[in-house]
């Protein structure tokens, strides 16, 4: 097989193809740059590494300047990471710059992406911003290990640990007050960090328990899930008195806000630092406690 010509013929088909205005030119692209580099890897097997050096030179003066080494060296990355059998089948629905955005990832965060990004259509920029935020690295694992196995997820499990809030004046946050502000500047940012399905409800949501009035920071509402969601926000450690105000938050929404229709409402408990010790013998199930962290 002449290898070079393989190339060179294939990557011309495409050029002619990236003219056609459809909306598979795309996918068309990263099929090709996939067979390329196998092919490239097949070549570098049979003449040495330095092929790509030579088919390069060769391919900006007669196909185009954009085919340099570098590209080249890029498409068979693709085809060695992505002819791995545990890489998700999924990636062929992506484009070329999503891909190249995955290929210093670890299999299994490689896969969380590719899923998140076809799920929630994310743009170049957004996968971007969530890879360099360690959005996977920051789920917990029992929640690493259910998307391993393909084990149903629940609305707490994607809630990423800690929780990031942007501080862009870099406000000094002293108060559960100043928190809560911080986070109303920018609520949809914060409503992303905790997943794409929420929506929001209110801030300092008031309920009557017997005859005094209490607020709760945040009332959300996921609609994935279909259940309320209360949200409290402490700048201490984490304290076992936490989870009852939580709980009793939570019980009233349940009784007198949501509908028969709705799920049971869940709770998230966002502190300054988490005591894994005190959790682990006073958790519930249906509360998320998570950190936060200033960016």
């Amino acid at each position: 097989m002449n290898y070079y010509n393989e190339i060179k013929n294939k990557l011309i088909d495409n050029e002619v193809y990236s003219k056609v205005k459809d909306y598979s030119k795309e996918r068309h692209k990263v099929i090709t740059y996939f067979e390329i580099g196998r092919l490239l890897t097949e070549a570098g097997g049979k003449y040495g590494d330095n092929v790509i050096d030579e088919y390069s030179q060769k391919l900006v003066v007669e196909v185009g300047k954009k085919y340099n080494r570098r590209t080249l060296f890029r498409m068979k990355q693709l085809y060695n990471i992505f002819s791995n059998e545990k890489v998700s089948t999924l990636w062929t629905q992506l484009t070329w710059s999503h891909l190249r955005l995955l290929f210093s990832l670890e299999t299994d965060s490689m896969n969380y992406y590719i899923k998140d990004t076809i799920n929630k259509n994310l743009s170049v920029r957004e996968l971007e911003f969530k890879i360099k935020s360690n959005e996977y690295e920051r789920l917990p694992i029992e929640t690493k290990n259910k998307l391993i196995l393909d084990d149903e997820i629940e609305t707490t499990d994607l809630v990423p640990n800690p929780i990031l809030i942007r501080n862009k004046n870099n406000i000094d946050i002293a108060t559960e007050k100043a928190l809560h502000n911080l986070i109303l500047e920018d609520i949809e940012s914060f409503m992303k960090e905790l997943g794409n399905s929420f929506a929001f409800m209110g801030s300092e949501y008031k309920i009557k328990i017997g005859d005094r009035n209490h607020y709760i920071d945040l009332l959300l509402f996921n609609v994935k899930f279909n259940c309320y969601v209360v949200t409290e926000l402490k700048v201490t450690e984490f304290k076992v008195e936490y989870i009852s105000q939580v709980q009793k938050y939570m019980n009233y929404i349940d009784k007198h806000i949501k509908e028969i229709s709705n799920n049971n409402t869940i709770g998230i408990l966002i502190c300054k630092r988490e005591n894994r010790f005190v959790i682990e013998y006073c958790s519930d199930e249906r509360i998320a406690v998570r950190e936060y962290e200033l960016v």
